[in-house]
């Protein structure tokens, strides 16, 4: 997203669609909707490749950049309760090897151990 940001191209993920022209439409609104078109468009084709390949087949097309984010979260959302127990079991296997800066393996325990305070905690 901030690839899309810095690129001025989030328009379409900040804002709705606008209405549909018609031909007594300004050229101020005809303006509007090629920016958001073309923010929509350049959004879906940077996302789509930013997708592994793999999963790009089980994603539907959807027709705007906002209904495509939103359809990735709902389908990919982690699952906490794992995710959690992943860290604590890595933070309970943790040992120093004697091998390397003890102060750097103190810093990644603590890292792990308030990341998964963080989870934890939601």
């Amino acid at each position: 997203m901030i690839v899309l940001g810095c690129m001025d191209l989030d328009l379409a993920l900040r804002t709705e669609k606008p209405a549909a022209l018609k031909d007594t439409s300004t050229l101020d609104e005809k303006r509007e909707m090629e920016r958001w078109e073309r923010s929509n468009r350049m959004s879906l084709m940077i996302m789509k490749r930013a997708i592994p390949e793999s999963f790009r087949g089980t994603m539907s097309d959807e027709a705007d950049a906002k209904s495509f984010l939103a359809e990735l979260e709902k389908r990919f959302a982690k699952n906490k309760k794992a995710e959690t127990s992943t860290l604590l079991s890595t933070l309970v296997s943790m040992k120093y090897k004697g091998k390397g800066n003890i102060r750097e393996y103190i810093l990644e325990m603590s890292h792990i151990a308030s990341f998964a305070k963080g989870l934890i905690t939601r």
